[in-house]
């Protein structure tokens, strides 16, 4: 398939779907940019996700990118759960609050979400997306049968065969440079931790599936890199927090222009899977803890509501702050601007 010809594409770059940060908005002006925009309906339901689509087809009649978290169901572990509610009281209690009584399931996965699935059947997206593993075959022969392009994030050779395995028409490279949530489908699974630039030339010499690569991509030289590399397009995540169009707060948007930039962290604590984020006072507490984190995502229902306290009494500082290592190069424009001004990039490299 030329998976360029089917997303058409003027520009081969894809707006990363980073929860927290992409907005309708910004995937609408990525796409009539000649891009392909994203929206993440991964902590949403399906009547949040369809309202989502809406407000971008009511922005642009061009393709645009629906992307789905399809994580295993967490487990129930009492002992866990409250040993790690515990160690987070002291910091609940320094912002005037207290931790949550218990954790709860606060993202269901799109492997069990039935409503969701029969809401894509039905509005039909053009590109559909998958972060944390693949869905059952019934759902993805419901999408396709619907006319959707599917594509799946991986982070090595084993699942990028599982996904052509599977059906899925491009996959997306995520190199350990990433910013946001690891996509490998086992977080307990060892991880080769493989950069862009390897794992893209793994995938592509397998010659299986158009490779979209992703991870410490900014700008014109860093998607002319990934194309020599036999990619067929660029996804780029980090570039833009600092538009306009973004939803990241002003805590994180300031930390994304500081020092923090240059300090990007892996780390379990936010929400319970490896995430790669700005060094903050959150990344600098789970640090030092030596306890089991609980599953994702109800590690993050506790984050979620640190964060909350904090930002009530003026502390930005313990936001998933999703960056990747590229963060230093962020550019404050306008996300138009700045497609055209990557586009300019490519020419020039």
């Amino acid at each position: 398939m030329d998976i360029i010809a089917a997303l058409d594409l003027a520009i081969p770059i894809i707006q990363a779907p980073m929860a927290g940060v992409s907005t309708p908005d910004m995937a609408a002006t990525v796409s009539n940019a000649g891009g392909l925009g994203s929206i993440a309906v991964g902590a949403t339901d399906a009547t949040g996700a369809q309202a989502m689509i809406a407000a971008v087809r009511a922005q642009t009649d061009r393709p645009f990118n629906v992307n789905l978290f399809v994580h295993s169901p967490p487990r129930d572990d009492i002992a866990t759960e409250r040993a790690w509610l515990d160690a987070l009281s002291p910091l609940f209690a320094q912002y005037g609050a207290t931790p949550p009584a218990r954790l709860d399931t606060i993202y269901q996965s799109f492997a069990h979400d039935d409503a969701m699935l029969a809401m894509l059947v039905a509005t039909a997206p053009h590109v559909v997306s998958f972060h944390f593993g693949l869905p059952g075959p019934d759902r993805i022969a419901a999408l396709k049968a619907a006319g959707c392009l599917l594509l799946a994030s991986v982070t090595s050779p084993a699942e990028a065969r599982a996904a052509y395995a599977a059906g899925i028409d491009a996959i997306v490279a995520q190199g350990y440079e990433a910013g946001g949530h690891r996509g490998m489908f086992d977080p307990a699974a060892p991880d080769d931790l493989l950069g862009t630039f390897a794992l893209t030339r793994l995938l592509v010499a397998d010659g299986k599936q158009p490779v979209i690569a992703a991870g410490g991509i900014m700008d014109g030289a860093g998607v002319r890199a990934a194309l020599d590399l036999g990619a067929v397009a660029a996804q780029l995540g980090t570039a833009f927090i600092a538009c306009p169009e973004s939803s990241a707060d002003p805590a994180y948007r300031a930390a994304l222009a500081g020092p923090a930039a240059l300090h990007t962290v892996m780390t379990p604590a936010l929400s319970g899977r490896p995430a790669r984020c700005l060094a903050n006072r959150f990344t600098a507490w789970g640090e030092g803890q030596t306890g089991q984190v609980p599953d994702y995502p109800r590690a993050y229902h506790a984050g979620k509501a640190l964060n909350a306290a904090a930002k009530a009494r003026g502390e930005g500082g313990y936001g998933a702050q999703w960056a990747g290592q590229g963060a230093p190069l962020a550019r404050p424009l306008p996300a138009a601007v700045l497609i055209a001004t990557i586009a300019a990039e490519m020419k020039e490299a």
